[in-house]
């Protein structure tokens, strides 16, 4: 992300970057796949049926780019891949992430399992500027659309932190009382505080223990009235679960996010915006 005028930019790029890494479709599934023993790719593969090889090969080859998965190479014949340290550091961040999913996303007309929220929520996270333009919130109270542009953008005009901004209050995300009133985190925003200290916690490899200390999120303050989405995040359809499991789970062994059956095979690509819930 580029550079901003916030007192802990560097925090930001990082979980900017950590998001980065898990977002992109079918990562956290990888990932969740993973859990447990190493596996040889024909194992992942059976259970990931379908997602092409193809794309399973470049998908594994990305998160061990990003040192979240472990490539072992036995012999020529014995090749598996597992959890790096830092994957299995990640995992207890994900419930946080489910648990914010169901108090504060549109409810959905079916039970979703819990990768479906982990999914849906993520989309929001990793919008463009999202964070940052959160956390100046946080740190500010609130602020105009201007102060927002030379805090977040700085030297680059106001136009370009509209579109970010009118996309956050669709989510729900922030709010305002109106054209020229100055914008602030929603509660649902606000409440982002747990994922987000976490997260940075995690980014910046300390114990989660410490995510209550964080300097922004550690310390959350009363929130404003509660909100809900204006517009829903695009979905991602669960392909078969892995296995059947209880939902929303704040802790899970391997498979329970893959609660609620969603029918069998990939499903196609939604428009951006996504149907209602």
């Amino acid at each position: 992300m580029a550079t901003t005028d916030l007192p802990h930019d560097t925090d930001i790029a990082r979980v900017t970057e950590a998001l980065a890494m898990i977002t992109p479709r079918w990562n956290v599934r990888i990932l969740l796949a993973l859990s447990g023993r190493p596996q040889r790719y024909s194992e992942i593969a059976d259970n990931m049926s379908w997602l092409p090889n193809s794309q399973l090969h470049l998908k594994l080859r990305a998160l061990c780019d990003a040192g979240l998965v472990e490539r072992t190479a036995h012999n020529s014949r014995h090749v598996t891949y597992g959890h790096t340290d830092r994957a299995k550091a990640l995992l207890p961040v994900l419930p946080l992430v489910v648990t914010w999913a169901e108090e504060h996303l549109e409810q959905p007309d079916r039970p979703l399992p819990a990768i479906e929220q982990i999914e849906d929520s993520l989309t929001l996270l990793t919008r463009r500027h999202a964070a940052a333009i959160l956390w100046a919130l946080k740190i500010r109270q609130e602020a105009s659309g201007r102060a927002l542009a030379r805090i977040v953008l700085p030297g680059r005009g106001l136009s370009g932190v509209y579109p970010p901004l009118r996309q956050l209050l669709a989510d729900g995300l922030v709010c305002t009382d109106g054209p020229g009133h100055p914008y602030r985190l929603s509660h649902a925003g606000n409440a982002l505080g747990t994922v987000f200290g976490t997260l940075s916690t995690w980014a910046a490899g300390q114990p989660l223990s410490q995510a209550e200390a964080h300097p922004v999120w550690g310390h959350p303050e009363a929130a404003p009235a509660s909100t809900r989405w204006a517009s829903n995040p695009a979905r991602i359809h669960a392909p078969a679960p892995v296995k059947a499991g209880p939902s929303t789970p704040s802790t899970w062994a391997r498979g329970e996010l893959f609660s609620h059956a969603a029918p069998a095979g990939p499903s196609p690509a939604l428009a951006a915006g996504g149907p209602s819930r």
